[in-house]
């Protein structure tokens, strides 16, 4: 025998409840079924609603019911195809909905609704869906909870009396019956026989009862999803539907904000070893989940992350608080007798202070009631007065694989803090199966997804980049995100989610990731934008994993990273200004993403994607020391004194160079070396060295005036360079050298200069726009250390960009 309740969803519309009559018509040529249902939904809060205006004495509650009452009955019209059986069910409905008018009109004109009227209307909703769906399903009979399930009023709420109830379950299903609809959540008191119900959920409870106490194969509930998931669906978009679950996980779920099942449903079947199969009305073929007492394991160390949005903290403290036996009592107690439910408690080991966490609506009483409580302690000064904190959310991570495996709890910690995320009040069990707890409420998104990410539960590990700059080196990166999306989805199972692009005038953002294939036209026509409203974008959006990645050399946007980093949002660098500023500022920077536990990386700053400056720190890192530096580090000059040749002057290699992108915009910046000494500033920084840019010593080859004024100025006299270079150059093709500007670093002394270097010199090969490097240090003392390759180029650029972003996804 199976019992399956269908909830309202599943009986709420025409479509939903014929897919219930074929789904029980399907497994009555199996087995006998018991077949509990709830109001079609929406109802039992309409119900609510309508005699709440009776009661403010508005006739408007008339319109209400005519409603309710029309759309039972156009249910019935539209699925009931037998004449006589239509017409007995409408007989039926009417007599219940001219009951349920006179209540109303009661209501209505004495302007009272107490707890024993309210419970009397809220039944009429299982009860009026009770009999469609018995009159729909042929041959089926319909029983009447209201005989069998039995509640006792104690502490001024409606308890089940389970003794009674298994008892009168038990005799009145003793004869068997193929199939048996019965309506859920309501009983009747066993002292008075007055109408009560088993709370909001109490379908779900009424089900396991009768399953429990009659031995059932399964209990099955049907509802509108496809079984628990390992988040809310809302918040995250690749949550997905949990197999199986332990009776415990499946419970700690329910607790903490799963709204698949009702909680108190799972202890009476759970005792008989009954398992409960949630099936998805709409989706019967589906696989669901199933929840019994022994599951398989599947390596993960949580199943599912479950929340409450609306939470309030209850600070009670006090000094008097400490040592003394019967404090707690006497919170809890007060609480009770208040009818507030405490889901979360939090006890400082000192004693002297205790959170209780509660649901917001309850928090203003549950102040008075612990403020009244302790009043004589408040009087005199034992203890302070109770401290609400509201706008709160709790937050709940479940499964038994948490038992006895260290680390679980620092790493939730690591990751909420990586992001940005304060923890307010903290719980664990000793059954180690939950670890919950209570956070600001605007951060519920950002710790749901964040830690569904962490915790392996999503199909994809997902970073949210912010990218700046479109020009040669930003297109170039978009691009090759987008030919690499769909590889690194398959391979790596990573989602790298463009949520944020920005030119210099415009900026575009989406939370749910941009398309690459058309973001030109929609960043062309979208707002005008500044470093400003970026950056207080980025931070209003608060989302997960987040990289700001800026491939400009704008000093606005540069100086936007301290404000990034302090809320938790890595940032890759191919701007150079940020790291070559002011020592301070650039220690600050660092200092700040290592407290934050994010990322401020930089690798293109220095030799586009030559791995150098990882190569730095990974010396430093272990315990090697850096003593000197020589380095080619301007592609942009190399390529200048490579193609400086008889047949192309000085000036039309600095053209060329510009039109091929291996320049700044601005090709000044290379020629007066400012460029070099940044990177040199930069990469004597992370050799350990403190250095500034003025701290430099520079030897330059072109003139200071031409490095004044405008671009066109400078393109106007740049040609009267070419024969001064061309003398120069004849003469060093004699001496069989070749000109390279390097830059040098020897035990924290720096300088910059044009060098002539013969065929010996390691430097003298270099072609194109490549870039070398010479790291002498303790360990590669006698044989330098060289890495060399393309330094400079839109492509090799954005692949040291990607080559960054990459590094923080495989955190």
């Amino acid at each position: 025998m199976k019992v399956m309740k269908f909830g309202g969803t599943s009986v709420g519309s025409v479509s939903s409840i014929l897919s219930l009559k074929n789904i029980v018509e399907k497994e009555v040529k199996q087995q006998p079924v018991i077949v509990v249902v709830s109001a079609l939904g929406g109802i039992t809060d309409q119900l609510i609603t309508t005699a709440q205006t009776a009661l403010k004495g508005d006739e408007r509650w008339h319109d209400s019911f005519d409603v309710m009452r029309e759309r039972h009955q156009k249910m019935i019209d539209t699925i009931i195809t037998d004449n006589l059986d239509r017409e007995m069910l409408f007989n039926k409905v009417d007599q219940l909905f001219e009951q349920l008018r006179s209540i109303y009109y009661g209501v209505y004109l004495i302007h009272d609704l107490s707890e024993k009227t309210l419970d009397a209307i809220v039944s009429y909703g299982e009860r009026l869906s009770a009999n469609i769906v018995g009159t729909l399903i042929r041959g089926s009979k319909r029983m009447d909870a209201m005989e069998f399930i039995k509640t006792d009023r104690k502490n001024g709420k409606h308890m089940l009396d389970s003794e009674l109830t298994n008892r009168l379950i038990h005799e009145t299903f003793k004869e068997p019956h193929r199939v048996c609809v019965v309506p859920g959540f309501i009983a009747t008191d066993k002292n008075t026989g007055e109408i009560t119900n088993l709370g909001r959920g109490g379908s779900d409870y009424t089900a396991s009862l009768i399953a429990a106490e009659l031995g059932a194969e399964v209990l099955e509930i049907w509802t509108d999803v496809d079984g628990f998931m390992t988040a809310d669906p809302k918040v995250i978009k690749g949550a997905y539907t949990i197999n199986e679950l332990s009776y415990i996980e499946a419970m700690e779920l329910c607790n903490f904000g799963a709204k698949v099942i009702y909680p108190p449903t799972i202890y009476p079947v759970c005792v008989k070893n009954i398992p409960i199969s949630v099936k998805n009305t709409f989706n019967p073929k589906g696989t669901g989940t199933v929840i019994k007492s022994e599951i398989g394991n599947d390596g993960k160390s949580i199943k599912g992350i479950s929340s409450i949005s609306d939470t309030a903290i209850i600070h009670v403290a006090g000094l008097s608080m400490v040592g003394v036996i019967g404090v707690n009592r006497r919170i809890f107690t007060a609480l009770t007798n208040g009818g507030i439910s405490a889901f979360m408690v939090a006890q400082a080991s000192s004693e002297n202070s205790t959170s209780i966490g509660v649901r917001e609506e309850d928090a203003d009483k549950a102040r008075k009631v612990l403020d009244e409580e302790f009043a004589h302690e408040i009087e005199t000064g034992a203890m302070f007065s109770m401290q609400v904190q509201k706008n709160l959310s709790t937050v709940a991570i479940v499964g038994e694989n948490m038992r006895h495996m260290p680390g679980i709890t620092g790493k939730l910690f690591g990751t909420l803090g990586r992001s940005g995320i304060s923890v307010i009040a903290f719980a664990q069990g000793a059954s180690e199966t939950n670890i919950s707890f209570v956070i600001e409420r605007e951060y519920l998104k950002k710790s749901l997804n964040v830690l569904h990410d962490s915790f392996f539960l999503s199909e994809y590990k997902v970073l949210n980049l912010f990218i700046c700059g479109v020009g040669t080196v930003g297109g170039k990166l978009i691009e090759q995100i987008r030919s690499q999306y769909d590889e690194l989805k398959e391979h790596s199972r990573l989602k790298l989610n463009v949520v944020g692009v920005a030119s210099s005038k415009n900026a575009i953002f989406d939370r749910e990731g941009l398309d690459l294939t058309d973001y030109h036209e929609k960043l062309r026509n979208s707002e005008p934008s500044n470093p400003e409203r970026l950056r207080d974008s980025i931070i209003r959006m608060n989302i997960f994993n987040s990289v700001f990645v800026d491939c400009t050399a704008n000093k606005d946007i540069a100086c936007l990273y301290q404000s990034l980093l302090e809320h938790n949002v890595s940032v890759v660098a191919a701007n150079k200004i940020a790291a070559s500023s002011q020592y301070e500022n650039y220690a600050c920077l660092k200092e700040t993403a290592l407290k934050r536990g994010v990322k401020f990386l930089f690798e293109t700053n220095v030799g586009a994607g030559l791995p150098i400056i990882g190569t730095i720190n990974d010396l430093r890192n272990s315990g090697d020391k850096i003593l000197k530096i020589e380095a080619v580090l301007s592609g942009t000059l190399n390529f200048i004194f490579n193609t400086l040749s008889e047949e192309v002057p000085f000036s039309e290699t600095v053209k060329r160079a510009k039109e091929q992108g291996y320049s700044e915009p601005d090709p000044r910046i290379d020629l007066s070396g400012t460029d070099v000494v940044r990177k040199l500033v930069i990469l004597t920084r992370e050799a350990g060295y403190r250095v500034e840019q003025a701290d430099v010593e520079k030897h330059l080859f072109v003139p200071d005036a031409y490095l004044k004024g405008s671009q066109d100025d400078f393109w106007e006299l740049l040609p009267k360079l070419d024969a001064g270079f061309e003398t120069e150059r004849k003469k060093l093709e004699k001496e069989g050298k070749r000109w390279r500007f390097v830059a040098t670093m020897e035990n924290g002394k720096t300088r910059v200069g044009l060098e002539a270097v013969g065929p010996t010199h390691p430097f003298y090969h270099l072609e194109g726009s490549n870039n070398i490097l010479l790291l002498t240090t303790e360990r590669y003392k006698e044989y330098p250390m060289q890495i060399k390759g393309y330094g400079a180029g839109a492509s090799v650029t954005a692949a040291g960009v990607f080559a960054n972003i990459m590094s923080i996804a495989n955190i």
